[in-house]
């Protein structure tokens, strides 16, 4: 007689957080109450087991002790039971199983990776355009609590990095249109930011496209004024220094 792995039955739970809160399981979304949906977000974004009054005190910060651990118990309760075990919970701590996958998760190891030195990555590591999509995207728009907003802004951070670095990355391989696109969804996060728009620039050089990439350090200087009063920096002005000539023949 074979004895069936346990393991087998197990449903493949989900998390998500970026572009919005969604739960999955074996790949169908599964509805979780407002209150629950809280609690799944930031034990996602915590990444670890922490203790239960700091939950509780965290999610319901304007109440009593006690009414914020009634509220975590609550919480846990109305998870239901296919969400309610995504969820280790002691009378000490709580946590994510070790079996949940968060969109997160993958999308910031995505984003270190790109963000380290070429020669320090994976030998079979070739990121291409998919990676775009997977650096776009908000944690959690819409949701205004501080632990959100904390997370979301170190989440901005790092995959303006990645974008940065992945449209360099393309562009060596003259995957332009891809390094494009890259640049683009970094400027897009971060209007104002100079990297992006350098990248941006870069690609429109190496293109040919030099009355594109007067055009994007005109529009760039343009908005820099208008918004905070400053020009581009002198490195920005050198990149685009070498057209000007070519632009005037």
């Amino acid at each position: 007689m074979t004895t069936r792995d346990p393991r087998q039955d197990r449903q493949h739970l989900r998390v998500s957080l970026l572009g919005g809160f969604r739960f999955e399981a074996d790949g169908v979304s599964v509805l979780v109450p407002d209150g629950s949906q809280r609690l799944l977000a930031f034990l996602a974004l915590q990444g670890h087991s922490v203790r239960r009054s700091a939950a509780a005190g965290t999610l319901w910060p304007a109440v009593t002790d006690d009414h914020a651990s009634s509220s975590l118990r609550s919480a846990l309760a109305r998870l239901g039971p296919t969400a309610r075990a995504s969820v280790l919970a002691t009378t000490k701590e709580i946590g994510l199983s070790p079996d949940v996958a968060v969109d997160l998760w993958d999308s910031r190891d995505l984003a270190h990776l790109l963000a380290a030195p070429a020669r320090s990555s994976p030998p079979a590591f070739e990121p291409d355009v998919d990676a775009i999509d997977d650096l776009s995207t908000e944690i959690l728009p819409g949701w205004y609590d501080d632990w959100v907003l904390v997370e979301a802004e170190d989440w901005r951070q790092v995959r303006l990095h990645a974008l940065e670095a992945l449209a360099d990355r393309l562009l060596e391989r003259r995957q332009y249109a891809g390094a494009t696109t890259a640049a683009l969804a970094a400027v897009r996060a971060e209007p104002l930011r100079e990297s992006p728009r350098a990248a941006l620039i870069r690609v429109h050089i190496s293109e040919g496209n030099a009355s594109e990439a007067l055009r994007e350090f005109a529009q760039y200087g343009e908005l820099l004024r208008l918004e905070l009063g400053i020009e581009p920096t002198e490195q920005l002005r050198i990149l685009v220094s070498q057209l000007i000539p070519v632009a005037a023949r």
